[in-house]
């Protein structure tokens, strides 16, 4: 009987072991350029609990986003650590962005971005260095796709790895 019990644990717990949640640590976002507005449109979606991690480590906010307890500053902190950790450079020099603001999709916050004036046909590169969340999970990803006239690409940034260029 004992061995019975003994041979029932082994083969049950490497079928539990391996069916537990794993966690993802990713980023998604989209740089699109909208020929009617002259802009480079960015949209960054990363779940909200990492989000709120990374802004009560960084800057001891309790942001409680997507809840009716949310923080009065969490846009501000949002926007201050966007400013830090993503950046775009077009033709080597770094291009400001407007923070348009937020949403909430679930468990992702969607946030919003413009880089204006953009003349496409006086640009050779865009390129992007994305460390969203990185300063805090080893194995974050920051997936950027580039969608600008007929060009596609996309990147899967990491710590190491975290610049991605589209050639025009």
């Amino acid at each position: 009987m004992n061995s019975l019990k003994k041979s029932l644990v082994l083969l049950i717990l490497p079928l539990v072991a391996f069916s537990a949640a794993h966690k993802f640590y990713v980023s998604v976002s989209n740089v699109a350029y909208s020929e009617k507005d002259k802009a480079l449109q960015i949209t960054s979606r990363v779940f909200i609990d990492d989000f709120e991690k990374v802004l009560e480590e960084r800057y001891g906010l309790d942001a409680q986003l997507a809840t009716p307890s949310e923080s009065k500053l969490a846009d501000e902190y949002i926007e201050k650590y966007f400013r830090a950790k993503f950046i775009f450079l077009i033709d080597d020099e770094v291009r400001p962005y407007q923070f348009l603001g937020k949403k909430y999709d679930n468990d992702v916050i969607i946030c919003y971005l413009e880089i204006l004036d953009i003349d496409l046909g006086k640009i050779t590169s865009i390129a992007v260095q994305n460390e969203l969340l990185t300063d805090l999970f080893d194995e974050q990803q920051n997936v950027v796709h580039f969608k600008i006239k007929d060009k596609k690409k996309s990147f899967v940034l990491i710590r190491e790895n975290n610049k991605g260029m589209l050639k025009l």
